[in-house]
């Protein structure tokens, strides 16, 4: 069970193809700088349980996982399948779009950890899709779901593109907040981590910032 988080005019994107047709090439490239990265590896140290099966939600050819930290199994989820079979730490993938169908093809109970890095942008139905990480998710299984001010403007949707950092933040939480297990909260509360650029508006503007903002929400799963 989930509750709305958006109206549809919110989920709407300025390009309206197939997402299929946007992602077709593949991109070999990070979308945020180093010190963005690092600091995403440096969470996934503290937060991923060391030998767990770990979900890489809307993955790429790279997904920043720490190279100190063994684990059980990663399963990856994207749109490229050369991109998806480029990536080192994916012992299996599957290309899904999510937009067109949310449901997952993985059973209940199956991750300990479902990480999505600077995608959830995209998501057009994001109140399905993490009640399908919710299904997935071992009890106090975690989600980490971390993104920047970078984006596909075209194919982010209208919530998205319209809001602040702040209020981005908050749209994530809600999604965590959407589902319900029995009337009750599916996850914990959810924790944000926010550390804004220092670099000056101006440069920020011109795509000149020293260093992207970092944000992360992450929650577990309760019930």
């Amino acid at each position: 069970m989930t509750t709305t988080c958006l109206r549809p005019e919110q989920r709407t994107k300025l390009d309206a193809t197939a997402d299929r047709l946007f992602y077709d090439q593949p991109r070999f490239v990070t979308h945020v700088d180093t010190g963005f990265l690092d600091r995403l590896t440096r969470l996934y140290q503290e937060c991923l349980p060391a030998n767990g099966r770990i979900l890489d939600l809307m993955s790429s050819w790279v997904s920043h996982l720490p190279d100190d930290v063994p684990f059980a199994s990663v399963e990856g989820h994207g749109m490229n399948e050369a991109e998806l079979k480029r990536n080192p730490r994916l012992d299996h993938f599957f290309l899904q779009d999510l937009n067109q169908n949310p449901e997952l093809p993985l059973e209940d109970d199956t991750f300990d950890a479902v990480i999505n890095t600077v995608s959830v942008q995209y998501l057009q139905y994001p109140e399905a899709i993490f009640s399908e990480i919710h299904r997935v998710l071992t009890p106090g299984g975690v989600g980490i779901i971390s993104f920047s001010n970078r984006m596909f403007f075209q194919k982010a949707i209208q919530a998205w593109r319209d809001g602040d950092e702040a209020s981005r933040v908050n749209l994530v939480a809600s999604y965590f907040a959407s589902v319900k297990k029995d009337g009750q909260p599916g996850f914990s509360k959810p924790k944000a981590i926010a550390e804004s650029s220092n670099a000056p508006a101006i440069l920020q503007l011109f795509g000149l910032a020293t260093a992207d903002p970092f944000y992360a929400v992450l929650a577990q799963k309760q019930t």
